[in-house]
């Protein structure tokens, strides 16, 4: 790959390093895992200065945005009325709402409560009760860069065994994030989660996981956390994506609301919790972008 540009060129990164002393030597490792089978990921998922800088951008205005809706998550509040305060401070910030009609999906935020593990609709006719836990997972587009985190909100006096969901829920987080280090495996991630939730008497939901991002608002690669050590896409500085596991009370089975072929439950009927940050992987070990 690096005869491409020359040893002495410039890199296509835009970094204004010669590529020799910028990507040379991290194409010349990624060659070499992919000559082992390793999964690799493409120059196109490794985002250059300029991009990340935007990215940078987006990330502090998605994080601004759940620092504001947080004092607003209390009991009596809808959901519809969360929605639009996410929408009007978005444009404030100089943003769009990244769920806005994307796929067709109605709202500018994902509000998930108690046993919805994702993909909650806000409406006006829901109104948060005591006791809830939430999920309130708000992306952002801001000039042609996305963002996405989450985090759960708990309203009023919350159960013990919700608390503890919450809670375990973020630690699980935390250590898959842990493991996001230069030439590691994406599978490293999900095998933290997963072995914590067990121990914990917890079930991580595997159809559904975290995604690149950046220049779109879902990439490749799509992050598995019930995944094994040593297995999936080799680690590269450069990849962007979001660790977001969703950690059920109960077993790990979940269906899709026929009605609006979005939202997601539980089977059991149990809670689910579920934060989500976004992060890059650096030289030296990993960047969080945004939480």
């Amino acid at each position: 790959m690096s005869g491409k540009f020359g040893s002495n060129g410039a890199c296509w990164c835009g970094s204004g390093r010669e590529y020799k002393r910028c990507h040379a030597l991290i194409e010349d490792r990624m060659a070499v895992c992919r000559s082992k089978g390793y999964q690799v990921p493409g120059r196109n998922l490794l985002k250059t200065r300029q991009q990340l800088e935007g990215i940078r951008e987006s990330s502090k205005r998605n994080i601004a945005l759940l620092d504001f809706i947080g004092p607003y998550v209390i009991e009596g509040i809808t959901t519809g009325e969360l929605d639009r305060l996410i929408y009007e401070k978005t444009g404030e910030l100089g943003g769009i709402p990244a769920p806005l009609h994307y796929n067709g999906y109605p709202k500018s935020v994902c509000i998930s409560i108690n046993d919805v593990v994702c993909h909650g609709i806000p409406s006006n006719r829901t109104a948060l009760k005591n006791g809830d836990i939430v999920n309130v997972d708000v992306s952002t587009v801001y000039n042609g860069f996305f963002s996405d985190s989450s985090r759960m909100y708990c309203v009023g006096d919350v159960s013990d065994e919700k608390q503890r969901l919450v809670d375990v829920s973020r630690e699980c987080m935390e250590l898959g994030i842990e493991q996001v280090k230069p030439w590691g495996f994406l599978g490293d991630v999900g095998q933290a989660v997963h072995e914590h939730a067990g121990k914990n008497g917890y079930s991580v939901v595997r159809e559904i996981g975290g995604h690149g991002i950046g220049l779109q608002f879902h990439e490749d690669p799509w992050v598995s956390f019930v995944s094994k050590k040593g297995t999936g896409m080799v680690l590269v500085p450069g990849l962007v994506f979001t660790v977001e596991p969703m950690i059920n009370m109960g077993n790990d089975e979940v269906f899709t609301d026929e009605n609006d072929n979005w939202t997601v439950y539980t089977a059991d009927g149990k809670p689910s919790a579920q934060w989500e940050k976004t992060v890059l992987v650096t030289e030296t070990g990993y960047e969080i972008l945004t939480y």
